[in-house]
């Protein structure tokens, strides 16, 4: 018997798989892409947002023109509009995050990127994530996609972390070393 989060990620692979395939054939997987990220920061950056399409409370409908009006108004294409409304009619926007990242995912595979997820304790600017991704790319000798992430517990530093390999050059980690190796002398 299948796990609960087995079955989120089965479905959401689904999900992923399907608009893939319709923004593949329609030759805009750049700008699904571009909408799934912006929707992912959405997601992230509010919890209202995230709130809502969890609750069970809100009628599938209202969720649909809910997101229907927060992607024309960021934007985004016609297909991922509609997607997101079937999506959404069908009552699985909880499953968006996973949805995300399973077709970033697969985007990255089909392409032959590497993913990389980069946690940071404040937000990267434009020029700090191209500095990380140029170093990453040079490293690995090979496409690499960037996730950045927020985690402010980190005080500062990175961690970065691709595939099962972490590198963690937080402050954070450096001052639990610290503390680990004064405990040790005493």
């Amino acid at each position: 018997m299948a796990t609960g989060s087995s079955e989120i990620s089965i479905i959401a692979e689904r999900y992923a798989s399907a608009i893939y395939e319709l923004a593949d054939e329609s030759k805009i997987l750049d700008d699904i892409a571009l909408d799934l990220r912006n929707l992912q920061n959405m997601l992230e950056e509010s919890e209202d947002l995230t709130k809502a399409t969890r609750s069970p409370l809100i009628d599938s409908h209202d969720k649909a023109m809910a997101m229907q009006s927060i992607l024309e108004q960021a934007g985004a294409n016609q297909l991922t509009q509609k997607f997101i409304g079937v999506v959404a009619r069908n009552n699985r926007l909880f499953i968006l995050p996973a949805m995300i990242r399973a077709f970033l995912l697969e985007l990255a595979n089909r392409r032959g990127e590497i993913t990389a997820e980069v946690t940071s304790a404040k937000k990267l600017d434009a020029l700090q994530l191209e500095d990380v991704t140029n170093v990453l790319r040079n490293t690995l000798g090979s496409k690499v996609t960037v996730d950045a992430k927020l985690d402010s517990s980190l005080i500062g530093g990175l961690v970065v972390k691709i595939g099962s390999r972490m590198i963690d050059a937080s402050i954070k980690s450096k001052l639990q070393r610290l503390q680990l190796a004064m405990k040790g002398a005493q």
